[in-house]
């Protein structure tokens, strides 16, 4: 099997809940029927109840309808391709890799709320990161949550990579600067810095963040290269303003959509797109470390609508 290959059976399989939810129900809706303008209705209903977002289920529907009147889409069967083609065209060609600094080491501040799976999305980043060949050194920088150490540390073994922790309660800036030193000294390629999962409406852990990031910019240059902002597809809606207010306070570069197994709301990527100029660049198909895909739009859309 191609390295492709797997990668997009990994993201269908991830996305089987989204795919039901949307693919399934359209073709359920739209095979095999001639269009009209109370399917299409009824497709713009299906979509936002997804979560594709109602500025781009609007965009999506009103483009179908002007096909529709103009004779040019007149098939269910039609209407399926027309909303794939769309959807796969709303994405510009960016680059989504995560980030390389010009000298070594690449750091990634990982941020998020509570309850995101955060830690864990470290964790899978980590291995992503090795699997590319890249050294990686973890920093537990989640000082207030002794659980969050705990788990990483657990993580960091399992994987085979570094991790420099502080005490619980410890200041969470003085553990980036204790891992930006570690590693400059190891020579190693990435550090992951977890953060702890402060809530977006809490203005002093936002500039808690703020400290940590004026850190690590003063030991590696350019640092952080990379903020990744993790949210839970479960969450819908509210992941977006999430993203929203995070992107304004925290300077995200990049979103790692977690938890896309667990929901059949996988249309919020969409939602995400037309709502902030961030790209999505990983993607939490599963609870497993290797459970995490590159964000690919074409494969994804793909997933969404297959049987």
């Amino acid at each position: 099997m191609s390295l492709f290959r797997a990668a997009f059976d990994a993201v269908r399989k991830g996305l089987q809940k989204t795919a039901a939810a949307i693919g399934g129900q359209l073709r359920s809706l739209l095979l095999g029927r001639a269009l009209s303008e109370e399917l299409i209705d009824e497709i713009e209903t299906r979509l936002i109840a997804a979560d594709v977002g109602v500025k781009a289920t609007r965009e999506l529907v009103d483009g179908l309808r002007a096909e529709f009147r103009s004779g040019r889409v007149a098939r269910g069967e039609d209407a399926l391709e027309y909303l794939k083609q769309s959807l796969k065209a709303r994405w510009p060609a960016d680059s989504r890799a995560i980030a390389v600094a010009a000298q070594r080491p690449t750091v990634v501040l990982v941020v998020g709320v509570n309850g995101v799976g955060k830690t864990t999305s470290v964790a899978k980043i980590a291995k992503s990161l090795k699997d590319e060949g890249r050294t990686v050194l973890v920093a537990a920088a989640d000082t207030f949550r002794a659980g969050a150490v705990a788990q990483l540390s657990v993580w960091s073994e399992r994987l085979g990579v570094d991790i420099v922790k502080g005490k619980a309660g410890a200041d969470p800036a003085a553990v980036a600067f204790d891992a930006a030193d570690a590693v400059i000294a190891r020579g190693i390629d990435v550090l992951l810095v977890d953060t702890a999962g402060r809530l977006h409406t809490q203005e002093n852990l936002m500039r808690e963040l703020t400290k940590i990031r004026n850190v690590l910019a003063k030991k590696i240059p350019g640092a952080p290269h990379e903020v990744l902002l993790v949210l839970d597809a479960t969450s819908g809606q509210n992941a977006v303003q999430q993203a929203r207010l995070f992107a304004a306070a925290a300077g995200v570069t990049g979103i790692f959509l977690a938890k896309l197994d667990g929901t059949a709301r996988g249309g919020i990527v969409v939602a995400i797109r037309e709502e902030l100029a961030v790209p999505v660049k990983l993607i939490g198909v599963g609870e497993r470390p290797e459970d995490v895909q590159p964000f690919d739009p074409d494969a994804f859309i793909e997933a969404m609508f297959a049987q």
